[in-house]
């Protein structure tokens, strides 16, 4: 008759750590409810943010460095491609 007693107090002691982990899950899920609420108020700020930024019209831009790079002429690329060859340099400066 005692098994009854033992198997009742276990029964007893598991629905006391079952509510205690209901009332952690629910802390938790609130936590994380809390959380998606920020998140969400994040990401209005940040596309309201970035519905303020205006881009320029393409014609507009300027062409970057590499665009307005000037490419040698044939016979200075062969007078580069000699000086390179015999091991001296060029003063393109003057």
């Amino acid at each position: 008759m005692i098994w009854v007693f033992v198997f009742g107090g276990i029964a007893v002691a598991g629905l006391i750590t079952l509510v205690a982990y209901a009332v952690w899950l629910a802390h938790k899920a609130s936590d994380v409810f809390a959380e998606v609420k920020v998140l969400g108020k994040r990401s209005e700020q940040l596309l309201e943010i970035v519905s303020r930024i205006q881009l320029p019209d393409s014609s507009a831009i300027e062409p970057g460095p590499a665009a307005r790079r000037i490419r040698p002429a044939a016979d200075q690329t062969e007078q580069n491609a000699t000086s390179a060859s015999l091991g001296t340099t060029v003063d393109d400066v003057g």
